[in-house]
């Protein structure tokens, strides 16, 4: 029995509406979060969950139920009713899944980052380009509360033209031990990858311009047999001649307080939030105001647009994520490995 399909645009209209049967790949940590995403929208159904630990999987699907379970992704993504896929696995395998699923022709939400190489990020773009069907990679922060409200004060104008952007997220360990993959820099691509691409996509998310070059250093300060830098100083330049200020630590103590800390200038004002609240102090010639966050919890926002995106295929609607800014940030992030790496600053990859 072949799979489900979305449904196409000309057809939609007249078929009864049904959920989009999603499968899961990957049975980790972050896994659970997208299922319950999935479980709170009407619009998507967890069909099944793949991973390649057989036995992860079959635990994973007790945990949800009973759904189908299985250790070949190839197969799963024949499976009767997947229409699209949730990728929960390392980033090293994100190209050769994100591959696999381009060519079974099913809709892909990836995790970040969408490759550790611009050239594999440019390869996925394309083939999905080819194969006519949505991909969209997990930037997070751009669902959450605070990132839609800063997105939101910019677009309105309300600070004038963005031209500089300070934002520090600021935490303690949160991997199990450091044998976990993502201190691996070989699976990682690098923690500017794995956990500094958020603040780089973000940062030129609000800036709303194309970054130019990236000047970078990074500490062990969680301790220095770890082989991956657990802080991070970022700088960007832009194309017109705004500036990004981006501070990633997982090495902060007490590791249990967390910190984010934004700053957004502009020629006509400034937009400030504190790290233990989400809405933003504006600051503009016309006094002083509080703005709100935007609400909703960022997964949930995230796998609607994903959603939302899947139904505007091919009716020329624009995604909240384009594959574009996905494969932009992934040039960021290794821009800031290799900035590191060299002590110069480096040119972003185009």
């Amino acid at each position: 029995m072949e799979p489900r399909s979305v449904l196409p645009p000309d057809t939609a209209a007249a078929q009864p509406t049904r959920p989009v049967g999603v499968l899961l790949v990957g049975a980790g940590f972050i896994a659970g979060v997208h299922c319950a995403a999935i479980a709170a929208d009407p619009r998507a159904e967890l069909v099944g969950v793949v991973d390649a630990d057989g036995g992860r999987a079959a635990a994973f699907a007790r945990s949800q139920g009973g759904i189908r379970y299985g250790s070949d992704l190839a197969e799963a993504l024949r499976w009767p009713g997947v229409d699209a896929a949730i990728v929960c696995t390392p980033n090293d395998t994100h190209a050769a899944v994100g591959a696999a699923v381009a060519e079974a022709g099913r809709h892909l939400l990836i995790e970040k980052p969408l490759a550790t190489t611009v050239a594999d990020a440019k390869d996925l773009e394309r083939r999905f380009a080819d194969a006519g069907r949505v991909l969209f990679a997990a930037h997070t922060h751009r669902a959450y509360d605070y990132g839609r409200a800063v997105k939101e004060t910019v677009d309105a104008g309300t600070i004038g033209r963005p031209v500089l952007v300070r934002l520090a997220i600021l935490g303690g360990w949160i991997w199990t031990d450091w044998s976990a993959w993502v201190a691996d820099p070989e699976k990682s691509g690098g923690h500017a990858l794995h956990n500094g691409v958020h603040l780089l996509d973000l940062a030129t998310w609000w800036l709303g311009d194309e970054p130019v070059t990236v000047r970078a250093r990074g500490r062990k300060e969680t301790a220095t047999d770890l082989r991956i830098y657990d802080y991070l100083e970022m700088v960007v330049t832009y194309r017109n001649g705004a500036t990004a200020i981006c501070e990633m630590s997982r090495g902060h103590r007490p590791a249990t307080l967390s910190r984010r800390e934004v700053l957004v200038v502009g020629t006509a004002g400034q937009l400030d939030q504190d790290w233990d609240g989400e809405s933003g102090l504006l600051q503009t010639e016309a006094g002083t105001t509080l703005v709100p966050a935007a609400g909703g919890d960022g997964f949930a926002v995230q796998l609607a647009a994903w959603l939302d995106a899947i139904e505007g295929a091919g009716k020329g609607i624009p995604p909240a994520m384009p594959v574009a800014d996905a494969v932009r940030a992934v040039a960021l992030g290794v821009a800031v490995e290799e900035s590191i790496a060299s002590g110069l600053p480096v040119e972003v990859a185009a």
